[in-house]
Parts: structure tokens; sequence; C-alpha cells
């Protein structure tokens, strides 16, 4: 490892170090480093390190420090929410990209020229994504809405004519209300479309954040990339020494969240845009890119991705292709297709057993970070909530390992003898 890194082995490892090295590793400068990967072994380890005693007063010192650097963080974020989205962009580049940039290092590449060989590929394929499918997409969005009103008459129609001949009385006598209740839900899904696009259009005023993205963006990543070690090593020299292992593990496993979670399920939600859109295209689905690429851009969110572009698919197929089952039906299988894709080979190689989100603290994130912040919101939402599940995680067991929770009276030794927990650090 060149830079601070090699010239100083006791500091906290890059990134791509966290990943990769397993087990304990004895280090004649600063002793034992703890140093597990995110298996059984690992969280063995991880308990082993944690379970000590802690009195009632240092959890609460604990809680009260964590309290103070969360609300530092969320009145920063938006004190400043309207100027950071290029430097979270820039941010969120160097991370996804440095584990590349290490591995070029690795065959003989400096970090300068690793860092501007991977940026020109980046910007250049952006620039290409940019030229080419950017139009293509805006094309059919604009069309897809053009063409709301007629899609829904017409799926009206298809559902009138099917209550002649499919479907039981019960059913025939509820349509008047389906019909209302469809014409009201697809009114109010509009106008929350629009009003989403026209909040994140006109939030931070959006021609500057575009402008500073396309210029501000790509300077911070080349800065960060570049120095993305040195940072992460002086970082590590301010923790405080009496508990450098304890962080340096909540760091590992924050990095393994976001890492397994953006690099991994993010590469999974691209290939998935990529195939639902040119599959759909390729059966001649109207809007089938835009359906696509959009089914795969949620499809983080386990399920609803699929079904939702399931959903917009299949209902533009019956309007566009009925009475011809067949177009129907290969609609239906790509999605099929990709589904058993996802599951059963994209899931666990890109995946694998990184640390996952839970859909629903996913969504609240998600909610809760957008309201707050805008469209710079949804961008730290996923990192945010990946922290935040690691250090509630970590709170939970220092306090089932506290005086708080057993008591300090002799039944609360006794129940922490029967735990098999240690009475002193």
């Amino acid at each position: 490892m060149q830079g601070a890194s090699a010239a100083n082995p006791s500091i906290f490892p890059a990134s791509h170090c966290l990943r990769q090295i397993s087990g304990l590793r004895l280090d004649h400068n600063c002793g034992i480093i703890l140093c597990p990967k995110h298996t059984a072994n690992g969280r063995e380890a991880t308990g082993k390190m944690m379970e000590q005693k802690v009195s009632g007063a240092s959890l609460k010192r604990q809680v009260t420090f964590w309290a103070i650097v969360l609300v530092a963080f969320v009145s920063f974020v938006y004190i400043f929410s309207t100027i950071l989205l290029p430097f979270i962009a820039g941010m969120a580049v160097a991370y996804f990209l440095d584990p590349v940039a290490d591995r070029l290092e690795r065959i003989g590449l400096n970090r300068l020229m690793a860092t501007v060989v991977i940026l020109v590929s980046f910007v250049l394929i952006f620039a290409l994504a940019l030229t080419i499918f950017i139009p293509i997409i805006v094309n059919q969005f604009n069309d897809f809405i053009q063409h709301i009103p007629t899609y829904v008459q017409q799926a009206q129609q298809l559902v009138a004519k099917a209550q002649t001949m499919v479907l039981p009385d019960w059913i025939r006598n509820q349509l008047g209300a389906i019909k209302d209740n469809f014409s009201s839900i697809m009114s109010d899904g509009l106008s929350f479309v629009g009003g989403l696009f026209a909040q994140i259009w006109s939030s931070g005023k959006a021609l500057a954040n575009i402008i500073s993205l396309m210029v501000v963006t790509p300077v911070v990543a080349f800065y960060m990339l570049l120095d993305w070690d040195r940072m992460i090593s002086k970082v590590d020299d301010w923790i405080p020494r009496d508990h450098v292992a304890t962080v340096r593990q909540i760091a590992r496993e924050i990095d393994q969240a976001i890492a397994g979670f953006i690099r991994g399920q993010g590469s999974l939600c691209i290939i998935l845009g990529v195939y639902y859109g040119v599959g759909l295209s390729l059966v001649g689905l109207n809007f089938g890119l835009l359906i696509g690429l959009f089914a795969g851009m949620i499809s983080f969110i386990p399920y609803v991705g699929s079904m939702v572009g399931l959903v917009l698919a299949v209902g533009v197929a019956l309007v566009q292709f009925w009475p011809d089952y067949l177009w129907v039906g290969l609609t239906l299988v790509v999605f099929f297709t990709g589904q058993f894709l996802e599951g059963n080979v994209l899931q666990p190689k890109l995946v694998g057993e990184s640390v996952g989100l839970h859909p629903v603290w996913l969504m609240f994130a998600l909610f809760a970070f957008g309201a707050l912040f805008g469209f710079v919101g949804l961008l730290i939402a996923v990192p945010a909530a990946a922290a935040c599940g690691v250090l509630v995680r970590f709170a939970l067991s220092r306090y089932l390992q506290s005086d708080l929770y057993h008591g300090r009276s002799e039944a609360g030794r006794a129940r922490r003898a029967k735990a098999g927990k240690p009475e002193n650090s």
C-alpha cells in the first residue's frame, strides 16, 4: 500500500483492507489489530471484544456523546443542504471507485495514475450515457405523461369488456366504484409524481446544482480518490487510544454495511435496470426502456421494483397488444426471468453475505431524509441508515452488558454470571 498507510503500518488500513484482512493480525508497532470479516467468526470476535461490564454512567456518557454527534450532523446537513450536492456526489464516486484504484495500484500503477485512469473512464462513460440514453429516457417520459389519460381510458374499456365475459355478478356490481377509485388513484399518483419532480427541480436552485454537478463533482471525486487512504489513516490517528479497537470495529461494520449495499445492491440495480429496459424494448413495449430502468432503479427495496415494473409493463402491454396474448406473455417472461437472475445469480454474487438493510427501515430513511433535506437527503439516506443500524446494534449490545440491564444487586450479578458475562472489565 502506498502513501501514509505504507509508511506507518500501525494505522488503520484503507477501506479495501477492511474487507480483505481476516482474523487477527499481529502488528509490531501497535499489537493486535482486530480485522474480522463479517462472518460467524467475525461476529464471534466482535462479541468477545465487546463482552465487558459497562457501568450505567459510562453508558449514559456514550449515549450523550452520540446524541450530540447526531444533532451536529443533522444541523450541518440542514444548514448547508443547498450546496452539499456536488460534494456528496464526489464522495460517493470516490468511495465507489476506491477498490478499483487499489487494484490498479497492485498491478503497478501509482495512486495518481490510477485515479486519472479511473476518473477519465468514468467521465467518458457518463458523458456517453448522457448524450445517448438520457434524451431517449426524457422523450419516453414526456410521451408517457401525455399518453396516460389515453391509457387509463383504454384500460377502463378493457375492464368493461371483461366484466361481460369472466367476472362474477358481485364484482360487476362493484365495477363503478372500482373505476372511480382507479381514476382517483391515477390522478393522485400523477399529481404526486409531478409535484415530486417539481420539488426536486426547484429545490436548491436546480440549474446551479446541475452546473455544479458537472464541474465540481469530478474535481471533488479526483482529490478524494487520490487522498482516500491518507484521509483514512489521519482519522485513525485521532481515535482515543483506549477505544481504538472498538471504534475500528464499528468503522469496519459500517464500511461493510455501506459497501455491501451501495456497491453490491447498486450494481444489482444497474444490471436489472439494463436487463428490464433492453428486454421490454426488444418485446416492442411502448416506454419499455423507461419502465425497465425505473424498475431496476427501485429494486434496492426487495420486491417493490419488480412488482411496480411488472404492473406498469403489463398494464401498458394489455392496452397496446390486446388481444394478442403472446406479447403480453413475453412481457411477463422478461420480469420472471429477471427475478430468477436476481435471486439465484446477482444477489449471491454481488451482495452475498454483506450486511443488509431492512426494507422498512430503508424506506423510512429515504422518506425522512428526503423530507428534511430534499434531494441531498435522498443521497445520504442509505449510508446514514446503514451507519445508524450499526450504531444502534452496538448501543444495544453495550446496554445488555451494562448495570442498567443486569442491575447491581446480588440477583443482577447472578443473572450476569448465568448469561456468561464476565464480572469485571
